[in-house]
C-alpha cells in the first residue's frame, strides 16, 4: 500500500518537475517590481531643478511597495554620484543612496560591476573576466547591505552559456527574458528606456503604463498571474508609477521583493523532491 501511495504522489507531482510548463507555484497574484542601472540619486530622491521631479523612493513609500534594485558596482565607490555626461548631481552619492534604499526595506541585487555587455566582454577578455566582474559587483553590494546578492540580471539580459553555467554553480540565479527560465520567473521587459529623455519618439503607445499592462494581460490569458517587471531608474518611469501601481492593485496584485517572489513562485526542484518523498 505504501508503495502504491508513493507512486501516486510521484505521478501527481510529476508535472511540477517540468518547471517550464508550470506558470507559478503561488495562489497569489504577485508583482516583483525591479529597477536596473542605479543607484541614481537624482532619480531615487527627485530633483527641484531644472524641473521638479518626485523621488522614486518616496513614490514607493507612499504606495506601500517594496521593490528590488539591480545596481551597478562601480557606482558604489566612495564619492561617486553618477555619470557626469547624463546625470544630475544633487549632492548625494550613489553609495549614500544605496544605503537609503536598504534602510527603507528594499532589496539590492547584482547588475555586474562594469555594466558591460557580457558576451562582448567574454570575447575580448575571456570568461574569467566576466565571472570576476559579477563577483566584484556582488562584493560591492554586500559591503552596503551586509548580504551577498542571490540574483544576477546581466546587462541587456546577455550572458554566454558557459558563464551562465559557472555563475549558477557559484550560487547565482540568473534573470532573463528568454525561455531558459520558466514563464513565471521570466522577466517582462517594460521598454521604459524608450520613454526616457525630453522628446522620446519610440515610447510605446498610447502610454508606457498601457504597454506593460498589455504584456501582463497576455500572460494572464495563459493563466500566469505572477510577474517580474524590469524597469530602470529613470525619472520618466518614476512619473508613471503611481497610476501603474494603482491599476495593478485594483486588479488584485500584491507587490513583493524579488527574493520573496522567488520563495513563493519558484520553489527549487530539491524542495519539490522533498515533497515527493514524504
Amino acid at each position: 500500500m505504501h508503495t502504491i501511495m508513493s507512486w501516486a504522489k510521484r505521478i501527481a507531482l510529476f508535472p511540477l518537475l517540468f518547471l517550464g510548463t508550470v506558470p507559478a507555484f503561488s495562489a497569489d497574484k504577485l508583482i516583483a517590481l525591479t529597477f536596473d542601472d542605479g543607484p541614481r540619486p537624482y532619480v531615487l530622491f527627485g530633483t527641484k531643478t531644472p524641473q521638479a521631479a518626485p523621488g522614486l523612493l518616496d513614490v514607493l513609500d507612499k504606495n506601500n511597495v517594496k521593490a528590488t534594485f539591480f545596481v551597478v558596482g562601480w557606482r558604489l565607490a566612495p564619492k561617486t554620484w553618477g555619470d557626469r555626461r547624463y546625470e544630475i548631481n544633487i549632492g548625494v552619492t550613489c553609495l549614500e543612496a544605496a544605503r537609503e534604499v536598504v534602510k527603507r526595506g528594499h532589496e539590492i541585487e547584482d547588475h555586474t560591476f562594469s555594466h558591460e555587455e557580457l558576451r562582448n566582454a567574454e570575447r575580448k577578455r575571456g570568461e574569467s573576466w566576466v565571472l570576476g566582474d559579477v563577483d566584484q559587483g556582488a562584493q560591492a553590494i554586500q559591503a552596503v547591505s551586509g548580504v551577498r546578492p542571490k540574483y544576477l540580471r546581466p546587462p541587456d539580459w546577455v550572458l554566454p552559456a558557459d558563464a551562465r553555467r559557472d555563475l549558477e554553480q557559484r550560487g547565482y540565479r540568473i534573470l532573463t527574458i528568454s525561455s531558459e527560465n520558466p514563464i513565471g520567473i521570466r522577466d517582462i521587459n517594460s521598454l521604459d528606456y524608450l520613454c526616457a529623455g525630453a522628446h522620446p519618439v519610440n515610447c510605446p503607445k498610447p502610454s508606457l503604463t498601457d504597454s506593460v499592462l498589455r504584456q501582463i494581460e497576455q500572460r494572464e490569458k495563459a493563466h500566469v498571474y505572477t510577474h517580474i517587471l524590469a524597469f530602470h531608474e529613470l525619472s520618466s518611469t518614476t512619473a508613471m508609477l503611481p497610476q501603474f501601481i494603482t491599476s495593478l492593485k485594483a486588479r488584485g496584485y500584491r507587490f513583493v521583493t524579488l527574493d520573496e517572489y522567488m520563495r513563493l513562485v519558484a520553489p527549487t526542484t530539491q524542495q519539490i523532491a522533498m515533497k515527493v518523498g514524504h
